[in-house]
């Protein structure tokens, strides 16, 4: 009964998207009220009864209703409860559910937010928003229905994905969800900016929350899906340049250049035309990332590949809202100006060389991502671009990026005198090349890239703190500190990770040791555990630096019951300078255990960086808001008593 009734509120769902897109449009046309106000209720409408659709599938999952289809497919009744729940979205028809509901939310949001624009131009967005909405709930109820039964129901479901049974799932799907969305948010106030002629600074400062968030949210759900890749998948590394995690980066790089674009149409009223392009592109790249993910294109370990049919369905649908974006930029970009000029040394100089080195990055990953797969469409050949192409061709761009970044906010808008910049950037300078000698001596770094890396982190990281101190404490400055902070935090553990990374790879006894410099490992046991829902060996392996024992780590290789799998679970533990990390291989049939060892310094850092960047974002949504301790000005001098 239940799921029949969340089959119901979704097609109710639909109906309130339906009147929600179409009446307010006829009462924008003829200039009727009543029909206008019609776009709030009918937002608000279409999130409860989405809300309510959500949550009869999650109380599906809960109670392991294995007449429902969906719960069949991914759910088994020996799960742990946290994988119960988060089984709900580890699936294509959930997953976009859960799309469809965060999107009504945030159209809830707009329509009981304040109308700084007018209650017409509020229309207009969820006008846009609903439009939106619409191919989704038709992809939902046509081709991908959540609450499908099957007859007879089975006693048991098949399971879940046994590497996605990690508390990383909980909140890397839905975060992710909370950054494309709130670009969708934006995209529709571009698109009604466009279409109301009301492109300008009120509009950017509208606009600048929506995109803010979903930046920051964004940035937090790769962060995330980052580190489950790390410590999930026992392969040692963090970043994989696979075609889903630069689906989530694409829609994040251009989310970066709209919000440095975006205030510079909020201060200095200039890149409206640009700032429109971008605001369509990052939701434009989240919509293909939705495609490359559950079109059955790739195969991934977090990809949802289904049928070519519903490929060809979410195709049509991103065609159609692309399309109908660009149609509407090519036609209303001739009536937006550029707005006020500036000069080559200035604020929104530099913010514009930040927005071309980022749009050259998103090109080369959006390269990188569509050439193999285009390639294999038109003459089933099959190439792979991997980390090698990505590495040389992007972090050149990232570095020089970061260099501007410490410069940018110390030069004024419109014009900017240079003669104060050595003297506010000479902390940043001499902190640079005092990391940089260190690197090379004592730590013995040679190559030019992690040179380059290391002094980079330190001159955009004590750059980003002074800014902190220089200027005056608003909670826009200090978002934009720890941002850029904590890009310099990621590009120190990034770089220090992979130049001072140690790596063994041995077969040992019980009782046998391994050494890397002042590193030693010894296999202490090896054994068998049991888990709720699966068996393992587990090896136990006691590491020593220089003597003293740092860490006792416990790598396994675990056998999932439903489904039958076998994965890796790595052994970490971390230290004051970085982490250990170890992966337990086969036995080679002698007694010897093949083991996979990595010392890892300050690799932590690299999620620590995206907290801070995230945090700075969350900050930044305050705006102009005096903080608590601004900085203190000179008091003008008072006259003295006669």
């Amino acid at each position: 009964m239940i799921p029949e009734l969340g089959h119901l509120a979704l097609w109710l769902a639909a109906a309130a998207a339906l009147l929600q897109a179409f009446a307010p449009s006829i009462g924008l046309w003829r200039r009727d009220e009543g029909l206008i106000a019609l776009a709030r209720p009918s937002a608000v409408a279409q999130a409860l009864l989405t809300l309510l659709a959500f949550g009869a599938l999650t109380w599906a999952f809960w109670v392991s209703d294995f007449s429902v289809k969906l719960v069949t497919s991914n759910s088994h009744s020996l799960k742990p409860d946290m994988y119960r729940l988060t089984g709900v979205w580890a699936n294509h028809e959930g997953s976009l559910l859960l799309w469809v509901m965060v999107m009504a939310l945030a159209g809830a949001a707009v329509a009981l937010a304040p109308a700084t624009l007018g209650a017409r131009f509020r229309a207009r967005v969820l006008t846009v928003q609903a439009f939106v909405a619409l191919g989704f709930f038709a992809f939902l109820l046509i081709a991908s229905n959540p609450f499908e039964r099957v007859s007879p129901a089975p006693t048991e479901g098949l399971g879940l994905n046994p590497l996605l049974q990690d508390p990383g799932l909980a909140f890397h799907p839905p975060l992710l969800y909370l950054g494309y969305v709130g670009f969708s948010v934006a995209f529709a106030f571009a698109v009604a900016g466009m279409l109301e002629d009301k492109v300008g600074p009120a509009w950017a400062r509208a606009t600048r929350p929506w995109v803010a968030g979903a930046w920051a949210f964004l940035t937090l759900g790769i962060a995330l899906g980052s580190f489950w890749a790390y410590y999930e998948l026992g392969w040692g590394g963090w970043w994989f340049w696979d075609p889903v995690e630069n689906a989530a980066l694409m829609p994040w790089l251009a989310g970066t250049a709209l919000l440095h674009s975006i205030a510079v149409v909020m201060k200095r009223d200039a890149l409206r035309a640009w700032t429109l392009l971008l605001a369509v592109a990052a939701f434009s790249l989240s919509m293909m990332g939705t495609f490359i993910v559950r079109s059955g294109l790739l195969t991934s370990v977090h990809a949802f590949a289904v049928d070519p049919t519903r490929g060809l369905f979410l195709m049509v649908l991103m065609a159609l809202y692309i399309g109908g974006a660009l149609t509407i930029y090519a036609l209303a970009a001739g009536r937006v100006a550029e707005g006020r000029q500036f000069a080559l040394v200035s604020r929104e100089s530099a913010l514009v060389a930040n927005n071309l080195l980022m749009s050259a990055i998103l090109g080369v990953v959006l390269l990188g991502t569509l050439y193999p797969m285009a390639l294999e469409a038109a003459g089933g050949a099959q190439i792979s671009v991997g980390p090698p192409y990505f590495n040389r061709t992007t972090l050149p761009m990232l570095l020089l990026a970061a260099i501007l970044m410490a410069i940018a906010p110390f030069l004024g808008w419109r014009r900017s005198a240079t003669g104060h910049l050595s003297a506010r950037l000479l902390p940043a300078g001499i902190a640079a090349a005092a990391v940089a000698v260190v690197a090379i001596w004592p730590l013995g770094v040679r190559g030019v890239g992690a040179l380059m890396g290391f002094g980079v982190a330190a001159w955009l990281g004590v750059a980003s703190l002074s800014m902190l101190v220089q200027r005056g404490l608003t909670l826009n400055i200090a978002g934009m500190a720890f941002a850029h902070l904590g890009v310099a935090v990621s590009i120190l553990g990034a770089t220090a990770s992979g130049a001072l990374q140690r790596e063994a790879l041995v077969s040992l006894r019980v009782g046998d040791a391994v050494e890397m410099g002042p590193w030693v490992a010894e296999l202490v046991d090896v054994r068998p555990v049991a888990g709720p829902n699966w068996t393992a060996i587990e090896a136990t392996l006691d590491v020593r630096r220089g003597g003293r024992p740092v860490a006792v780590l416990k790598p396994q290789s675990r056998m999932f019951i439903a489904p039958p799998q076998e994965t890796t679970e790595a052994g970490r533990a971390g230290w004051w300078g970085g982490e250990v990390y170890s992966v337990l291989g086969k036995p080679d049939g002698t007694g010897r255990w093949q083991i996979h060892l990595w010392v890892k310094p300050l690799v932590r850092l690299i999620w620590w960086g995206g907290l801070l960047m995230a945090f700075g974002g969350l900050l930044a949504l305050g705006g102009r808001v005096r903080a608590r301790f601004p900085r203190r000005r000179p008091r003008a001098a008072q006259p003295q008593a006669a």
